[in-house]
C-alpha cells in the first residue's frame, strides 16, 4: 500500500493513549490492527512474501482496506499463495477464480498471480524469492515527517521492478515494488513520532 495515496499531507495522529500513527491507520479498526501487528516487520518467508507481492498488485488502482476485507478468501482461493500448488493452475481454475466473489475479479491480476508463482518457482535455483527481494535493501532509510515525505518509489524500487519482470514477474512495477518494500520493513516509512518507528529491528528508530 502506498500511504501517500490515503491521505493528504499530515503527521502522526495520536490516540487517546498518546500512540502516534499515520491518518491512513486511523480510518478503520482493520487498518488500524494492521498497522499495529504487521505493516513494516520483516516477512521472509516464500508464501508470505508471494502472498503481499500478489496483493499489492490486486490493490493497483483500488484500497488498500478492501484487500485486507478479502484477505482470507484471496488465501482459500490461491492455496495459501503455495507457489507449487498455484504453478499447476490451468485456465479452469481461472474461470472458478473469476466466479469467486469473496476475492477482486480481476483476470489480468488473478493470472499474474499464477505467473508470479511459476516465477517463484524458478527463481530457487537462484536462492529463491527471498534473496531476492530483500538483496535490494536499501543502505539507509527514510524518515519521514508527514506523509509527503514519503516518496512513491525510490531507485531500488525501480531496480527491483525491472529485476522482477525479467525474471518473469507481473504486475510489479516500481509504485508496488515500493508498497512492498514499506509492507515488509525493508525501509521504515513509520512516520517520526509513531509508536511503530524502529520497531522492525532493521532500522534504528
Amino acid at each position: 500500500m502506498t500511504v501517500t495515496e490515503m491521505t493528504n499531507d499530515t503527521g502522526p495522529v495520536y490516540d487517546a493513549e498518546g500512540l502516534g500513527r499515520p491518518a491512513w491507520a486511523m480510518t478503520s479498526p482493520l487498518l488500524r490492527h494492521y498497522y499495529d501487528t504487521e505493516w513494516g516487520m520483516p516477512v521472509h518467508e516464500e508464501s508470505a512474501l508471494l502472498e503481499r507481492l500478489c496483493l499489492e498488485g490486486f490493490q493497483a488502482g483500488l484500497n488498500w482496506e478492501l484487500v485486507l476485507r478479502k484477505r482470507d478468501a484471496f488465501r482459500e482461493a490461491f492455496a495459501g499463495f503455495d507457489a507449487d500448488l498455484l504453478s499447476s493452475f490451468g485456465e479452469e481454475e481461472v474461470e472458478r477464480l473469476m466466479e469467486n466473489d469473496g476475492i477482486i475479479r480481476n483476470r489480468l491480476k488473478i493470472k499474474a498471480t499464477l505467473t508470479n508463482a511459476k516465477a517463484t518457482v524458478s527463481l530457487r535455483e537462484e536462492g529463491g524469492l527471498d534473496e531476492f527481494i530483500w538483496s535490494f535493501l536499501p543502505e539507509d532509510t527514510i524518515a519521514p515527517e508527514c506523509e509527503e515525505d514519503i516518496p512513491k518509489y525510490t531507485q531500488e524500487a525501480e531496480d527491483m521492478s525491472k529485476a522482477l519482470k525479467n525474471a518473469g514477474f507481473k504486475f510489479v512495477g516500481p509504485v508496488t515494488c515500493f508498497s512492498l518494500m514499506e509492507a515488509i520493513g525493508m525501509v521504515d516509512a513509520h512516520l517520526v513520532g509513531s509508536h511503530r518507528r524502529g520497531t522492525s529491528g532493521i532500522w534504528p528508530a
